[in-house]
């Protein structure tokens, strides 16, 4: 149930959704239509956004910097790269401890992933804090039972305005 006078956090796994919007849409994210959208007229206490930094890519800081003014609190990891050149860049437990860790200050979390590894968190969030839980995401690319766990399950396709075509 929504009601305008929730403390809302937005955990947005920002490789997740860019990936997802790339390889399904050939599009990118707006995300200050995503937040407006997802807040629903709600009280924003922080929207956190988890990024991993390459060597490579090209316009990255142009792109950290454009989500930095929609309002959006970036958390930055390097990509690690292991001998024999596995690559690992993930942000789960980081965005799991830091969902934990604000759930007191909080009516309602949103978490922004397809991904689910997040599964256990939502549960935790729901029956251990009390808290309501919200996912928002792809749904051709959204874990079944990351749907089922959440309160509610907001498909982004189905948002006007939040895929932007390329």
């Amino acid at each position: 149930m929504v009601h305008k006078n929730q403390r809302v956090g937005i955990f947005i796994d920002i490789q997740n959704l860019y990936h997802s919007s790339k390889h399904l849409y050939s599009a990118r994210v707006n995300y200050r239509e995503l937040i407006k959208e997802l807040l629903a007229g709600r009280q924003l206490i922080r929207a956190i956004g988890y990024v991993v930094k390459s060597e490579t890519a090209l316009g990255e800081s142009s792109f950290f910097e454009a989500l930095t003014k929609t309002g959006i609190e970036l958390r930055i990891k390097d990509l690690q790269i292991f001998p024999g050149g596995l690559k690992k860049a993930d942000w789960d437990v980081g965005m799991a401890v830091d969902a934990i860790r604000m759930a007191n200050f909080l009516d309602v979390v949103i978490l922004v992933t397809g991904d689910g590894d997040y599964v256990p968190l939502v549960e935790y969030l729901k029956w251990g804090s009390g808290r309501g839980v919200e996912v928002a995401a792809f749904g051709r690319s959204t874990s079944a039972k990351l749907k089922e766990a959440a309160d509610s399950f907001i498909d982004l396709e189905k948002i006007p305005r939040v895929i932007l075509k390329k």
